[in-house]
């Protein structure tokens, strides 16, 4: 089947305004990991093992900063898991401030549903406490286990402290350095987009003020009162400006999804597609002798193989020829020709090995 598309080559869409806070962030401005080890209680019998010899040492240690010593020997209940609790500090807190955690099973307790996380320091990259974690906790799971059943829905030895982290020391993000420069750092880099960041900052805060130091970096001075770089960086933010557009092309090749910019060019380009289906059934058959009475060793059962082959050549080739497009038109036109998604995804990487898809395939 032969398959004529004649579409006119369409302008390229126009890239909007974008502001700055889109674009990118302040250098120093960032958010902060937080990690801590702990200990969930409360949990019906679906907790660590006796086989878990950290979730005992650590019961031990917590019951003796409480005034009580037990030993291993008393230690027989599953209601105890040890967990490991991650969580992301602002770039900005203050003392109070409640933030949310995840708690994490590092043993072998079955799940975490209806535990209570006691108290656990949130440490820093550096070693620092800077909040405490604690409370109840929800798994968004179960796991039921009886006579050798079991049911389990998601995986419950994963759970949410929904703000049961409180923030113990201030935190506050140095976007000013000590030469009076700030750096905004581009999420996409860009030498085009610099440069536009760069301009369009001149335009409204002065000439000389910014300049683009590479493609990912934009350094502004400021030579004002510390007092009002809050709102010197609320002008800078507002402003709007043109991104470069980077032609790209992403697929995901386990969904079957295909997200293209309608502007991603194709030059001229003819596609044949066709598959040729081979199949192979294998079916073993026991042939058993009939009843041999007394025994007899040289008599056992014959195992038979039957392979067949089938071999169905698709009658639905399809040949499409495209002149200078688009792929938008491309992935039309294919699905117009009863090309599956899979399939695509193929023909477009072909295409960008031939040298006639004009932007990056990103293959998730």
């Amino acid at each position: 089947m032969l398959i004529l598309f004649s579409t006119s080559q369409p302008a390229p869409a126009a890239a909007q305004d974008v502001p700055l806070s889109g674009l990118g962030r302040f250098e120093g401005w960032r958010e902060n990991a937080l990690i801590g080890y702990g200990l969930v209680t409360g949990l019906a019998g679906s907790g660590d093992t006796r086989r878990s010899g950290v979730t005992r040492q650590a019961l031990r240690n917590v019951l003796n900063r409480l005034g009580t010593t037990v030993t291993d020997d008393q230690i027989s209940s599953r209601n105890v898991a040890v967990v490991m609790v991650i969580a992301t500090l602002p770039a900005s807190a203050n003392v109070g401030d409640r933030i949310d955690a995840t708690v994490s099973s590092i043993g072998d307790a079955r799940s975490l549903a209806g535990g209570t996380l006691l108290m656990t320091p949130m440490l820093g990259p550096d070693q620092h406490p800077y909040a405490l974690a604690q409370g109840a906790l929800v798994a968004g799971g179960y796991s039921f286990e009886s006579d050798l059943n079991q049911q389990q829905r998601n995986y419950p030895t994963t759970a949410l402290l929904q703000g049961g982290a409180t923030v113990e020391t201030a935190v506050d993000a140095h976007i000013l350095k000590a030469n009076g420069e700030i750096s905004f750092l581009l999420s996409d880099p860009s030498f085009g987009t610099a440069q536009h960041i760069a301009d369009a900052i001149n335009g409204r805060i002065g000439f000389g003020s910014a300049v683009a130091q590479s493609a990912d970096e934009v350094k502004v001075r400021y030579a004002g009162d510390p007092a009002q770089l809050t709102a010197f960086l609320a002008r800078i933010e507002a402003i709007q400006v043109k991104p470069d557009s980077t032609p790209r092309v992403v697929v995901n090749e386990r969904t079957g999804t295909i997200v293209a910019g309608g502007e991603v060019q194709i030059s001229s380009v003819v596609i044949s597609q066709g598959d040729i289906k081979i199949t192979i059934k294998a079916e073993n058959v026991a042939s058993q002798p009939g009843f041999v009475s007394g025994f007899a060793s040289d008599v056992r059962s014959l195992v038979v193989t039957n392979t067949k082959l089938d071999v169905d050549d698709s009658v639905g080739d399809t040949v499409v020829r495209f002149p200078n497009t688009t792929v938008a038109d491309l992935v039309q036109g294919l699905s117009h020709a009863h090309v599956n998604t899979r399939r695509t995804i193929s023909i477009l990487q072909a295409v960008k090995a031939a040298g006639a898809l004009h932007a990056d395939i990103i293959v998730q």
